[in-house]
């Protein structure tokens, strides 16, 4: 447990100095305003069927480097219940890189770190879950305006501890 709480606090680290280093660069350059490259927005989703319920948040914010190019970190709250089966809470966060060959066309990549705890309603002996997974995507989607609608790929998809059923996933992403 404290190795897991060690390298939380080196990846807090990290994105803390990743940030302050955008920022210093900014402040070096008299010419541009940080906050006119910033953007701000995610995606949401939301899944219902017989018995079963999730609910997604993912905010995030991205640094616009110019019309091509943006890095950006991500926050990601997830709620899921079957009904008579089990209730879920993850939560993590994420970088995030996108590339725009053309404008219609956004490509990007996102390394997600979440932490999933899983709580059985069931009688077959199947203890709380509580763990943390890696995920990185490969993703490609048509652009227009803000909004971004795509398929997204998990190269470190795990069967197992995955959250999700398969390996490929739409999204819908904004930023304004």
């Amino acid at each position: 447990m404290n190795s897991l709480l060690s390298i939380t606090k080196k990846k807090i680290l990290f994105i803390i100095m990743l940030t302050l280093c955008f920022q210093n660069i900014n402040a070096q350059d008299s010419n541009s305003d940080f906050w006119n490259h910033v953007r701000f927005g995610g995606g949401l989703g939301l899944n219902f069927g017989d018995g079963f319920f999730s609910a997604t948040v993912a905010p995030s914010g991205i640094y616009q480097f110019n019309k091509d190019f943006a890095f950006g970190l991500g926050l990601n709250a997830t709620f899921n219940n079957q009904k008579n089966a089990y209730k879920s809470t993850i939560l993590g966060g994420s970088l995030i890189g996108l590339f725009n060959p053309i404008p219609s066309i956004q490509l990007s990549s996102e390394f997600e770190q979440l932490n999933v705890n899983r709580r059985y309603n069931t009688n077959l002996n199947l203890s709380n879950d509580n763990y943390w997974i890696p995920a990185l995507y490969f993703g490609a989607g048509y652009r227009s305006g803000n909004v971004t609608f795509g398929i997204r790929y998990d190269v470190l998809y795990d069967d197992e501890k995955s959250i999700y059923a398969d390996p490929w996933a739409p999204f819908v992403r904004f930023y304004f």
